[in-house]
């Protein structure tokens, strides 16, 4: 049996599973699978809104959408953690439609380059309050 002081250094890094028999989700913006390596701390996310530093809300979907992605990038840097290390990602759409996909796509691929997490889109009829069109809880793995 191996101490905890024994314990050599757990790797951090995702593994990115997309099956080349699957269709590649890469172009909307996720993985299929990602797998963490080894045994380690995870931290879980609560869902990150587009609401910005004065608790206000824009319209925009769009811009809800870059504001939940900031939102969530802060506390990945309080967490002393990278979006590399994130994997697994929910969100949810208020009144989805598929014009919506570009912004989405987008942010995630800003956020996270190749490194896409795996990832659930699920619409909804309404977040917790009237303004809110987006949220956004992560996975991340942090040791």
């Amino acid at each position: 049996m191996i101490s905890r002081h024994q314990a050599p250094a757990a790797v951090t890094t995702p593994i990115i599973v997309n099956p080349p028999h699957l269709h590649d989700p890469t172009p909307n913006g996720y993985s299929t699978a990602v797998v963490t390596p080894g045994v380690g701390r995870m931290a879980f996310i609560s869902g990150q809104s587009g609401q910005d530093p004065t608790g206000g809300f824009s319209p925009d979907f769009g811009a809800q959408v870059e504001q939940a992605y900031a939102n969530l990038a802060a506390v990945l840097d309080a967490l002393g953690a990278r979006p590399a290390q994130v994997v697994k990602l929910t969100v949810f759409v208020v009144d989805h439609e598929m014009s919506k996909l570009g912004a989405l796509t987008e942010s995630v691929t800003r956020m996270f380059g190749r490194t896409l997490p795996a990832q659930t889109l699920v619409p909804v009829p309404k977040l917790a309050v009237d303004p809110m069109l987006f949220e956004v809880e992560a996975v991340v793995l942090l040791d």
